[in-house]
Formats: C-alpha cells, sequence, structure tokens
C-alpha cells in the first residue's frame, strides 16, 4: 500500500514514537494515501511492517477513531472517514478552478497601498540561534531554570482540570481571567509599592502590546511624546508609526533628567525601575520631580516598570505610580519576562475611565490574551512559583551582576561602564576610536555575542562607541573568558583604528 512510503524514514529519538506514528498517518490520510475504500493494514500487520509494538500501533489507532480520521468496522478493521475523502476532493476541485482562471497574473503593488513601512524602522537584532554561541551577552534571554519549568508544567496541568477548564475554555470577550487579576492585586502591586481595583487592570500580551494598546487609544498624527535618550527601542517605533512627534529627553545616572524639554509633551514615556537601555534606576527626588512637572505642565507619564523586581543593591524602589494622586501615571508590567520571555503576558495598571477604552480597543484587536495562559499563570503565582523563581533569579543574576563589573574592570580597563543597582546587562561605553558595531561584528566570527548601543538614540548622530552586555543567559563561568575575548577584540579594533 502507498501508506508504507510514509514509514521510510527512521523515527527521531526526540518525539514519541506514538505521536510521530499518528503525524505519519495523519499525513497519509489528507494527502490520499490511504484508500478509503480498504481497510488500514491490522495492528499486527502494521507493527510488523514499521518495527513498533502492536499496542503502540492500537492505541494510534483508537486515537485516530476518536479524533474523526478513522471509524472502526466490526470484524473489518479501521477505514478512512469518508469525510475526509470528500474534503480532499474539494480542495482538489478548488485546485482545478484556480488553474482554470488562465491568462496573465497582475500582481498586487503593496508598496504604494502601505501607509506605515515597520521594516524600515531601526531595530534591534539579534541572531535566532543565540544559544549556539559560546558567550551569549544577550540582553532579553535567560537562562534555564529547570525548577521554574517543572513548576509551570504543574501549573499548566492543573489549569487544565476540571475544576479551572470552565474559566479558559469560552471566549472570555473583552474580559481577563478574574483568579490571575487577584493575584496582580495582591501579589504583584504591592511589591511596587501601590494598590488597585479590578477595573483598574487589563491583562496584556506583555509590556509591549500594552505600549502599542496605548499608543493605539491615545495617539495620532501630531501627538506630543517624550522619550529616554537613549531608550527602549521598540516604544520609539511604535510612537513613531503612530505619527507621533517624539521629543528626545536627556538622561543621566538618575534617570531621564527634568529640563524645559518636558515642557508641551502630551506624554512622557519612561523606564524608572532600569532605563532601558543603560539599566540606570531614577532615584526618589527625580521621580518626584517628574511628576510634579506632570501635573503642572499637563501630561501623563507612561511607567513601563518591566523588570521591577531585580534589583540587588538596597531597597526595591516603589513604582512611579505608587507616588500618583491624580491618575496620571499609566503603569506598565510584565509577568512574564523575568520568568519565560515566550510566554507574553503583562498588564497595564490605570485610571478606570482609561482602562475601559484600553478593554474595548484589545477586544477589537485581539479580544483577550489567552485564558488558558492567564490560569497557568494565576495558579503559578498563587502557589508562591513566581515569587520562589524571582528569588532564585535574583540571587543568580547579583552573583553574575558582581562577576561581570568585576571582569569588566579587569579586562576591558580603556572602557567605561554605568553603575547600576541591578537588572539584567550593563551599559558599556568603548574607548572613543572605537565603533561598537565593528567590535561587535569581529565578536561575533569569535563566539561573543554583544549588543551595539546605537540604535537606542533617536539622534541622527548617536555616540558610536556604546554597547549593552546582556548577562542573563550566559552561564557565570562563561562571563570571564567571554569578556577576555571581546578585549582582545577591542584592542585590535583599536589599534586598526589608530593605524
Amino acid at each position: 500500500m502507498m501508506i508504507e512510503h510514509y514509514f521510510d524514514a527512521p523515527f527521531s529519538t526526540d518525539k514519541r514514537l506514538q505521536q510521530q506514528i499518528q503525524e505519519r498517518l495523519v499525513e497519509a490520510i489528507l494527502a490520499g494515501g490511504v484508500s478509503a475504500h480498504e481497510p488500514l493494514p491490522s495492528t499486527r500487520s502494521m507493527a510488523e511492517r514499521i518495527k513498533v509494538s502492536r499496542n503502540t500501533v492500537s492505541l494510534v489507532y483508537e486515537r485516530l477513531a476518536e479524533d474523526g480520521y478513522l471509524r472502526p468496522v466490526s470484524r473489518r478493521g479501521y477505514f478512512v472517514d469518508e469525510r475526509y475523502v470528500r474534503e480532499q476532493l474539494a480542495i482538489r476541485i478548488n485546485e482545478n478552478a484556480r488553474h482554470a482562471l488562465g491568462g496573465e497574473r497582475r500582481e498586487v503593488d503593496f508598496e504604494r497601498r502601505m501607509k506605515v513601512r515597520p521594516s524600515a524602522q531601526a531595530n534591534i537584532t539579534k541572531p535566532a540561534n543565540w544559544r549556539d554561541f559560546p558567550f551569549p551577552f544577550v540582553y532579553g534571554q535567560t537562562a534555564v531554570d529547570r525548577i521554574s519549568v517543572s513548576r509551570w508544567r504543574d501549573a499548566v496541568r492543573i489549569a487544565g482540570t476540571s475544576d479551572h477548564a470552565p474559566f479558559w475554555m469560552n471566549d472570555l470577550i473583552d474580559n481577563d481571567d478574574p483568579m490571575l487579576i487577584e493575584q496582580i492585586i495582591r501579589r504583584a502591586l504591592p511589591q511596587r509599592g501601590f494598590r488597585a481595583e479590578p477595573e483598574n487592570i487589563l491583562v496584556t500580551i506583555g509590556a509591549q502590546n500594552a505600549v502599542y494598546l496605548i499608543a493605539s487609544l491615545l495617539c495620532e498624527e501630531g501627538t506630543r511624546v517624550g522619550l529616554e535618550e537613549p531608550g527602549y527601542v521598540d516604544a520609539r517605533n511604535i510612537f513613531a508609526a503612530h505619527g507621533c512627534q517624539l521629543g528626545p529627553q536627556p538622561v543621566d545616572s538618575n534617570g531621564i533628567r527634568i529640563t524645559s524639554a518636558l515642557k508641551g509633551l502630551d506624554y512622557v514615556y519612561v523606564t524608572p525601575g532600569h532605563h532601558s537601555p543603560t539599566n540606570v534606576t531614577m532615584g526618589l527626588q527625580r521621580r518626584l520631580s517628574l511628576l510634579k512637572a506632570a501635573e503642572e505642565q499637563d501630561f501623563l507619564v507612561i511607567e513601563d516598570d518591566y523588570e521591577h523586581e531585580l534589583n540587588f543593591v538596597g531597597a526595591q524602589r516603589p513604582a512611579l505610580k505608587s507616588f500618583d494622586r491624580s491618575g496620571r501615571v499609566i503603569h506598565l508590567g510584565s509577568l512574564s519576562k523575568p520568568v519565560f520571555p515566550g510566554l507574553r503576558l503583562g498588564f497595564i495598571a490605570a485610571a478606570e475611565p482609561l482602562i475601559r477604552e484600553l478593554r474595548a480597543l484589545r477586544r477589537l484587536m485581539y479580544r483577550h490574551a489567552s485564558a488558558l495562559d492567564q490560569r497557568a499563570m494565576a495558579v503559578f503565582l498563587a502557589e508562591g512559583h513566581y515569587d520562589a523563581h524571582i528569588r532564585r533569579q535574583r540571587e543568580s543574576l547579583a552573583s553574575k551582576w558582581k562577576t561581570m563589573l568585576r571582569e569588566i574592570g579587569r579586562q576591558l580597563p580603556d572602557c567605561d561602564v554605568t553603575m547600576t543597582t541591578g537588572g539584567s546587562a550593563l551599559w558599556l561605553s568603548l574607548p572613543r576610536d572605537v565603533e561598537a558595531r565593528e567590535v561587535a561584528r569581529r565578536a561575533a566570527a569569535r563566539g561573543v555575542l554583544v549588543e551595539p548601543g546605537d540604535v537606542h538614540y533617536l539622534s541622527a548622530s548617536p555616540p558610536r562607541n556604546r554597547m549593552r552586555l546582556g548577562f542573563a543567559a550566559i552561564a557565570e563561568d562563561r562571563i570571564a573568558p567571554g569578556l577576555a575575548v571581546l578585549g582582545e577584540v577591542i584592542r585590535e579594533s583599536r589599534g586598526r583604528a589608530t593605524a
């Protein structure tokens, strides 16, 4: 039978055998490789042909019958369900109809129709295979925490039980999981120094999605937005894509500076917990000064507190929102970045009228974040796994942070590092005659992955000797040898520049 063709290739060791057999049989059925008028080989015969146990084949046949691909016929065996044969016939008819259109195909001029070109914006680029680099000083990725992976697996399993399934099986329309909202209010917000009611919280697909929702609701052509300089690239691109006038605001070792450049702005976007990209933390007086300026000059503050939990020096800093007296601060938080960046869960905490409209806007975009992920995160928080993960991560990152500072001082003596109180990256100034992009290119060829810093500047003539070194994803024992290679590349680049 033609079905045997689908089992020519050996089975992989990366997947369960039963899963691979099922996938190949489904492929054969949908491709018309199995006759609808003849039964599939018996379980004994099939097992002998593909050299697996009969029980494995029986389980696969039963599962395919449950899913509707096969139908069991008493004393005759398993047959392909004719419904799928008809579907395949309909597909072939459609294909023939498309061919019958004939004539010359007229291409669409999409360039003429596009109103914005996000792909033309300057973006941070990171290789997808960053794990293959021996020394990945890459920001925004994390090392595998096997304990948290196991606990998350448990949370997903619990969320899938009959007690929880009714809460995520149905469309929430524009609502969020009440259990997750409760956990955010009880566990996340008190650590940030403020409280809120359920009507003040909206769950998002990460903090960056929160920025996009806010820009979509509040911004239009000509809206004036102040951004830190240097600053978060994706936020800058989001506001630019909405037609905003962007005003760069200078940053020092204490965060955004309160200057006359704030006058006339509608919104100011800041990352006070850990400034992106330098990772400095805004001090108390600077925070109070920013809020005072917001009240006096009538602008709103968008606070992106994406990495609140990761301070290693001194007490945790309360969020800007904790000092907000008039509802001018729109607080953005991430639930997934400190744990699993790929999970993409965050929240907005703001005044009720704003949350109400953001909820209506979100409904038009994607209704709500995955209800299953929301419930799993709620379980993860409720059982204390989130806090336990943060404690482990803070301890690990604090140790790496100390190693980074020590080794930069020892192996990169001609470079200046911006002092921080925590976070997962450091901002480095190379010698003035060294270009960070050239260093990054040469370092990557030797297994060291680093991030040039010029992309973080709004200015047309940014400094070319800035670099961000992430250390969350790299093993601590790889930091010193990685920085040794980076130091060699910097010295070689400096020698070329001098020559």
